[in-house]
C-alpha cells in the first residue's frame, strides 16, 4: 500500500489548511483511516478517524475545528483544519489500519500503512 500526503505549510493562528492523503494498494474490508500528529518531544497521537462504513471520530483537542472528509472515487482522505492554533503545530501523518472496533481505540500497531508526513506550523 502507498499513502502520499500533501498540503502542509505555515499559517497564522485562526487560519485554515487542508491536507490530502492519496491512498492505493490497501485491501478493503473493516479498515480505519486516520490522521495522526506528532509534535517535537511528544508522542504520536491519533486525532481523527473514519472507518469503512463512514463513521468518524475526533480527539477532544480538534473536535469542532477539524473534519475528515473522504473522496471514495479518488480514494483520497482529507484533513480540513480550521481555527488553527499554535498548539496544532506538528508533523501530520495519514494511516490505514485494520480494526473492527472504534478506530480511535485501535492500537497504533494495527496501522501498518503510513504516509510520509507533512509539516504544519501555526504561528501566533
Amino acid at each position: 500500500a502507498q499513502l502520499v500526503e500533501s498540503g502542509g505549510g505555515s499559517v497564522q493562528a485562526g487560519g485554515s489548511l487542508r491536507l490530502s492523503c492519496a491512498a492505493s494498494g490497501y485491501r478493503y474490508g473493516t479498515y480505519c483511516m486516520g490522521w495522526f500528529r506528532q509534535a517535537p518531544g511528544k508522542e504520536r497521537e491519533g486525532i481523527t478517524f473514519i472507518n469503512s462504513v463512514g463513521a468518524t471520530s475526533y480527539a477532544d483537542s480538534v473536535k469542532g475545528r477539524f473534519t475528515i472528509p473522504k473522496d471514495n472515487a479518488k480514494n483520497t482522505l482529507y484533513l480540513q483544519m480550521n481555527s488553527l492554533k499554535p498548539e496544532d503545530t506538528a508533523m501530520y501523518y495519514c494511516a490505514v489500519g485494520y480494526y473492527s472496533g472504534v478506530c480511535s481505540r485501535a492500537p497504533v500497531s494495527l496501522f501498518p500503512y503510513w504516509g510520509q508526513g507533512t509539516q504544519v506550523t501555526v504561528s501566533s
